[in-house]
């Protein structure tokens, strides 16, 4: 099945992602638009304490009107390195640096309308070593039990897709 692209326009440029519309030929000849969020890519990390604790975060999501507990990300600068952006995320997020620090995985976030590609990264051997949030951002550390979290999970207490996504792909590394 091949779409052909005919031509896009931007729609809005915004601080973190743009808007773009997609003007397609489809595979019988007919002619459809796709709005696409054009996202530079981000990163989802696991990180472990040596208590067997994962470290999440909660904080307020405008659009979800509620705060949701999830896996500490963050967005890629331009041309960054996925795992220099893990090992800064984590500071900013959590307070701790990873000595030990695993990409396991990456996938789409929502590929039916936006570019973003996030990595998982596992995150062992903290250490306390913070770096200044970014000013947006108002966060509260909790550490819950990794058999807590799983159950959270599979109980549908986590509606947060990326910190649900993450910890999937990381369970054969955790046992």
């Amino acid at each position: 099945m091949s779409f052909e692209l005919l031509h896009s326009e931007i729609l809005l440029k915004g601080r973190a992602f743009a808007i773009r519309r997609d003007h397609l030929k489809t595979p019988n000849g007919g002619e459809t638009k796709f709005d696409i969020i054009e996202h530079g890519g981000s990163v989802v990390i696991l990180p472990i304490d040596s208590e067997g604790n994962l470290l999440f975060v909660s904080q307020y999501r405008h659009a979800a009107g509620m705060d949701l507990l999830e896996l500490p990300a963050g967005t890629l600068e331009k041309d960054e390195d996925p795992a220099v952006c893990a090992a800064r995320e984590i500071r900013e997020e959590t307070g701790f640096a990873a000595d030990n620090i695993q990409k396991i995985g990456a996938f789409y976030l929502a590929p039916g309308y936006s570019t973003e590609f996030m990595h998982v990264y596992l995150a062992r051997d903290l250490r306390h070593d913070p770096l200044e949030a970014d000013a947006d951002e108002f966060l509260s550390l909790k550490k819950i039990p990794l058999g807590e979290a799983i159950q959270m999970a599979e109980q549908g207490k986590i509606p947060d897709a990326k910190t649900l996504a993450a910890l999937l792909m990381a369970r054969p590394y955790l046992k």
